[in-house]
């Protein structure tokens, strides 16, 4: 079943970013259609986080789109070279958002393989953030699409894992936001060779 409108509207970040574990993201480029299983993500909770591209409320071309009704993809470019998505949560002008970081390939084995040059049984194909979205053909041309629509969408088809299953971390790669770069807003599902459980 799709995830709803409603679903990304809720304001616990937090709760989302754990929720979606076990969620399947689904792209669809032209006829081709890949899926993946979210096994790891971070949460990012708005213009209080020094690790948001929100904080202190900064508003740009960029960052609008966080400011909308959850439900959005935030795709953007990070060192100019990695792809990298968002699901935008929270309700308008709350700029919180979901950092998709890997996923277990589940549907579209051989595009996969074949945008990434590798076996879907490798983890590298899509482990970490930038690796996930070459997988899923996810590109800037999927920056600002509604989640609920027919290019880019999570559908819940009942994956679950119990509380011990899943972990928590730092986020990766922000020491710049201060003493938020040490809280445990990083999820991971444990026994996932997909997931930097690291």
């Amino acid at each position: 079943m799709k995830l709803s409108a409603e679903y990304y509207a809720n304001t616990d970040v937090n709760f989302l970013a754990k929720d979606l574990l076990g969620k399947i993201i689904y792209t669809a480029t032209g006829e081709t259609v890949t899926a993946g299983i979210i096994v790891e993500t971070e949460a990012y909770f708005g213009i209080e986080d020094k690790a948001s591209h929100a904080y202190g409320n900064r508003r740009t071309a960029r960052t609008e789109v966080m400011f909308q009704k959850g439900g959005l993809a935030y795709v953007y470019l990070c060192y100019g070279i990695h792809h990298l998505l968002n699901v935008v949560t929270s309700v308008e002008n709350d700029p919180k958002c979901v950092l998709i970081r890997s996923i277990e390939p589940y549907y579209g084995f051989d595009e996969m393989e074949t945008r990434r040059k590798m076996p879907v049984e490798k983890p590298a194909i899509s482990s970490g953030p930038g690796s996930l979205t070459k997988a899923l053909g996810i590109d800037l041309s999927f920056n600002r699409q509604s989640l609920t629509e027919d290019r880019i969408w999570i559908e819940d088809q009942g994956i679950t894992y119990e509380p011990a299953e899943i972990l928590e971390a730092p986020r990766i790669g922000i020491g710049y936001a201060e003493e938020h770069a040490l809280l445990p807003l990083r999820f991971f599902v444990s026994n996932s060779k997909y997931a930097r459980n690291k």
